[in-house]
């Protein structure tokens, strides 16, 4: 593949699918790091471009590299994170009231609690919120149908107790 074709196809899958690349950014950083894993994925859906050889939909292939990608990221940043709250220990820490509607606070709180969840089950949670198959979710992150459904029911479960707790009720 030559790169006016690589340029040609990274455009396009952009285009089609920046949803899911705002969710899959959404849902595994917040704040500031949301840029810099969304230039991670950008980089990632860029480098493999080349190695898309058409088997799969292009659709599940990019969620494959997305949310593969935000896994590494976020295991990266788990040590240095560790070694920043180590020496940022005694610091105080500002907290800025966010203003929105109603609407938009469930939104942070589900995003919150989404990011709260382990990296498997974030990303099963976030591919089931773009409404994938139960066989696209499964080929995406290697698993059986079956297991995507009980995992899937036990997530939301969990998050609807958690957002019911913290009276973020979905209506």
């Amino acid at each position: 593949m030559n790169t006016n074709d690589q340029q040609q196809r990274f455009a396009e899958w952009i285009h089609d699918y920046s949803g899911v690349l705002y969710r899959v950014v959404n849902g595994f950083a917040d704040g500031d790091d949301r840029n810099d894993l969304l230039q991670e994925v950008l980089l990632a859906v860029w480098k493999s471009i080349p190695a898309f050889r058409g088997q799969a939909k292009a659709s599940t292939y990019l969620y494959r590299v997305c949310h593969n990608t935000a896994l590494l990221w976020t295991r990266s940043r788990k040590s240095y994170r560790l070694r920043l709250e180590q020496l940022t220990a005694f610091a105080p820490t500002a907290h800025s009231p966010e203003g929105g509607s109603l609407t938009q606070e469930r939104l942070a709180a589900l995003y919150a609690e989404i990011r709260r969840l382990k990296p498997a089950d974030r990303s099963l949670i976030l591919l089931a919120l773009d409404g994938l198959s139960y066989r696209d979710m499964a080929e995406v992150l290697g698993l059986s149908e079956s297991n995507v459904g009980v995992k899937l029911n036990r997530i939301k479960t969990q998050l609807g107790q958690t957002l019911k707790d913290k009276d973020y009720e979905p209506r």
